[in-house]
């Protein structure tokens, strides 16, 4: 029987930083909302929020005991995508591996992302 697809899947790293940061908070969360949003002079960037209740008709990930909701507009660029977290001396942050991507700025505060390849996806998971 085949794996269900995900949307996308953290790092453990991300799974830690996010239980951190939900734990951390001065409301009750219960996880985040993961979208992109129109910035930059690649195109768009990606958008973090706090859960306190799901949004109806968000998709859901739940990885490493973590939950994540999308926003469905941003669903078909984020297929695939796994999201980590870098810690280093000059600060840290989520950062995006998606294979949507198809350009980025040089500044790194926007990304250019295409839709995903549906047919590409659906063949994977044949296994063809």
């Amino acid at each position: 029987m085949p794996m269900p697809f995900k949307i996308m899947s953290l790092t453990d790293a991300a799974a830690e930083r996010i239980t951190e940061i939900i734990e951390d908070s001065d409301k009750p969360v219960v996880g985040l909302r993961v979208g992109i949003k129109n910035a930059g002079c690649a195109g768009v960037s990606y958008t973090m929020d706090y859960v306190e209740a799901p949004i109806a008709g968000d998709d859901h990930v739940e990885d490493k005991g973590v939950n994540v909701w999308v926003d469905p507009k941003a669903t078909m660029y984020l297929l695939g995508t796994v999201m980590d977290f870098e810690a280093g001396k000059m600060g840290s942050s989520f950062t995006f591996r998606n294979p949507n991507q198809t350009g980025a700025c040089g500044c790194g505060e926007s990304v250019t992302l295409a839709p995903a390849d549906l047919k590409a996806i659906a063949e994977a998971r044949a296994g063809a």
